[in-house]
């Protein structure tokens, strides 16, 4: 078992990181969320308005599905 943790996604908002970090987790995954985000001031300034999804190497793979999973059912509702 790896200790290694890998970004899987990445994004720039709060809550589509929750989302999937929910997901990931319902599934069995650990997820970790990494910001550079500074909290008293609600900028996203390029790189510093990041959120990384890692989850351990091992389940790079099926984190990856599960996400790819996602984006395939909200491709046609709109959003």
């Amino acid at each position: 078992m790896s200790d290694e943790w890998v970004v899987v996604f990445v994004t720039y908002d709060p809550i589509e990181a929750e989302i999937i970090k929910d997901l990931l987790e319902s599934g069995g995954i650990p997820v970790v969320l990494r910001s550079s985000k500074v909290s008293p001031y609600p900028v996203n300034i390029g790189k510093m308005g990041e959120i990384k999804v890692l989850v351990r190497e091992e389940d790079k793979e099926t984190a990856e599905k599960v996400i790819e999973g996602r984006n395939d059912d909200n491709s046609g509702c709109g959003v």
